[in-house]
């Protein structure tokens, strides 16, 4: 069975996309200030937060005041994906979603948790 991907919409502090990627047995996730590239050429921020469990993929609804992510949390697209190659700096994986479809690589800055998430190839 293949690998699913879930990107949620997340109106919290600050309104962000919330990408998770399932490896090894949780959701990797980073948090994205503006929506997820479509095209090639569009380059997005993308900090590294803690995994989450599995069952998170499916989750939509509001987070109550006062416990961390608190507001409002939709599913803006989900699927499978194939994984491309992964280091310990770069993930490269070809989504199969229903918006996003293609070659999308995760590049890692050389310090912290920030990374930069691109689109390679429709």
């Amino acid at each position: 069975m293949s690998p699913i991907f879930v990107v949620q919409e997340h109106w919290a502090s600050h309104h962000h996309f919330d990408f998770r990627l399932e490896i090894d047995g949780v959701l990797k996730s980073w948090a994205i200030p503006k929506e997820i590239p479509d095209v090639r050429g569009i380059r997005r921020l993308a900090i590294q937060v803690e995994d989450h469990k599995l069952e998170y993929a499916d989750f939509e609804g509001v987070i109550p005041e006062g416990e961390y992510g608190a507001g409002k949390v939709l599913i803006w697209d989900k699927g499978t994906y194939e994984l491309v190659e992964k280091s310990e700096n770069k993930i490269k994986f070809k989504l199969f979603g229903k918006k996003l479809k293609g070659i999308y690589q995760l590049l890692k800055f050389k310090e912290g948790n920030q990374w930069l998430l691109m689109k390679l190839e429709d």
